[in-house]
């Protein structure tokens, strides 16, 4: 019988966005203002974008950018605003404007990154995030989310360098293990995708994912029993775990124990009805059916190996484990903030619909 596999998954936009610019990188300071009402413009968006009042850091750095139209880091920060609205052409041109005004800024190649990774522009993501890492090699977010990009677009080796990367600079990155393991696992290294799952199991406990997915790995080594405690965790974490059951159902058939394996297969049967997927609660029930037929025929023991399956096995539930098609976790993460000007007095400020008839 065969074991599957599951992940979670990254929902991307499209958009018609093409072009990366600033894809020549120079060696120049970032631009500081001497302009002191303009920085002091500047100072307070900072304030009110860390206090969430979009709005009003909106404004203000607006106001910073009339006094000084080259202060690219107000530009990265109405881009993050913009990709918080998820406003993503408007997000892209402000890096944009950015990168032009400041092309050593590396949270701005990030950002961009991120905006075009949003709209589904994989490749132009993969060249922002590399330029971002010429300027920062150390930027752990930058390894993780072009390991992710290039995942998506197919070229494993390259991801998997690059999540490990991410976890040499930080070793307690529970995701990029866990994404490592899955391009692993897709790769066929399958010894290398089990070290990885534990690794990840061990920073993060609550993974039910890679509990179920280890279990799959083992499984299709021979080592049933480790296999099962795997799927028992992976329903610890989440009882509702509907690909769990039958995979344990799997398990508990392949060693024999009909009993245990029919009564997995009735809680994945159940959970794939209480989800709505009634296409697999209906191909569990006739897997059900087929063994309770053979357990019926006197010349069929009830034991098995592991390559024996039930007469007839139709498409099961996902994909088979050798080829997971499993979408990597995705930690969004917020966009980088160039550093704050130091030691501007902060004033208040008046969102624009305070202003009217003010001079």
């Amino acid at each position: 019988m065969v074991l599957f596999s599951s992940s979670g998954f990254l929902l991307l936009m499209t958009s018609t966005f093409t072009e990366l610019p600033g894809s020549k990188l120079l060696a120049q300071e970032n631009v500081v203002t001497q302009d002191l009402e303009a920085a002091s413009y500047y100072q307070q968006g900072v304030t009110r974008y860390n206090r969430n009042d979009l709005l009003s850091a909106e404004y203000a750095f607006r106001q910073a950018l009339q006094r000084d139209p080259n202060l690219g880091l107000a530009r990265n920060y109405l881009g993050n605003i913009f990709l918080q609205q998820n406003r993503l052409e408007a997000a892209v041109q402000e890096y944009a404007e950015a990168i032009r005004m400041n092309p050593d800024l590396s949270e701005a190649y990030y950002n961009l990154a991120l905006a075009l990774q949003k709209q589904g522009q994989k490749e132009a993501a993969v060249t922002a995030y590399r330029q971002a890492l010429v300027i920062e090699p150390t930027m752990i977010a930058a390894h993780y989310n072009l390991g992710l990009a290039l995942y998506e677009q197919g070229q494993l080796k390259e991801a998997i360098a690059e999540y490990q990367q991410a976890i040499n600079l930080d070793g307690s990155n529970a995701n990029a293990y866990f994404n490592l393991a899955i391009a692993l696992q897709q790769q066929g290294e399958i010894p290398q995708a089990i070290a990885a799952y534990r690794q990840a199991i061990k920073l993060n406990p609550q993974n039910a994912i890679a509990y179920s997915n280890l279990g799959s790995l083992l499984a299709s080594l021979g080592q049933s029993s480790e296999a099962v405690v795997a799927y028992k965790q992976a329903l610890s974490q989440n009882p509702k775990n509907a690909l769990a059951y039958y995979n344990l159902g799997v398990t508990f058939y392949n060693q024999g124990e009909i009993n245990k394996a029919n009564a997995a297969f009735k809680r994945a049967r159940n959970e794939y009805r209480e989800l709505g997927n009634l296409p697999e609660a209906y191909k569990v029930e006739q897997l059900m059916l087929q063994i309770a037929e053979k357990k019926s025929q006197p010349e069929v023991t009830q034991t098995s190996t592991p390559s024996q399956t039930p007469n007839q096995l139709e498409t099961s539930p996902t994909e088979t484990q050798s080829n997971p098609g499993n979408v990597p976790i995705s930690v969004e993460q917020q966009p980088l903030n160039p550093p704050e000007m130091p030691n501007l007095p902060e004033t208040p400020i008046e969102t624009p619909a305070d202003l009217s008839g003010k001079g």
